[in-house]
């Protein structure tokens, strides 16, 4: 695996700011600032192309629901269907006895991703839902036939 190359820069930071970086390197465990900067630069970058639109990325919906809400299991389960293509996976866990936790693996462009989760997260019974997306893709498992219209 190669390496990328490093370039140094220089930045300005209210002494304050840096106090709170040193603060939070301490704590999470980070080996330098240089690693915790990145870190956070990642993220940003992540979430700026999680808005672009075609950018093929991968994540998960996390949806907290609950399942006594009369068909609310068959239309979650009809979404993933319906996007076969993007819906890698899926982890149900039962958390109490009204309510399910759900992680959907998902791969897709991004905005399309977004619309998937948005059908799911505003369905009568879901609880708590987040999409969580980073610029990292998997591998295909297996290339799906063309979809029947």
């Amino acid at each position: 695996m190669s390496k990328d190359k490093i370039s140094r820069i220089s930045i300005s930071l209210p002494e304050t700011l840096l106090e709170g970086l040193d603060q939070m390197v301490a704590e999470r465990g980070f080996e330098s600032r240089s690693q915790a900067i990145c870190d956070m630069i990642n993220l940003q970058l992540n979430d700026h192309r999680s808005r672009q639109g075609s950018q093929v990325m991968t994540g998960t919906v996390n949806l907290v629901y609950d399942h006594s809400v009369q068909g609310l299991q068959k239309k979650l389960h009809d979404l993933q269907f319906e996007y076969i293509d993007e819906v890698i996976s899926s982890l149900n866990v039962n958390l109490t006895h009204t309510n399910t936790l759900s992680i959907i693996l998902v791969q897709g462009p991004a905005d399309l991703l977004n619309e998937i989760a948005d059908k799911m997260i505003t369905l009568r019974g879901v609880v708590y839902g987040r999409l969580l997306l980073n610029a990292y893709t998997i591998p295909p498992i297996h290339p799906l036939p063309p979809k029947q219209v």
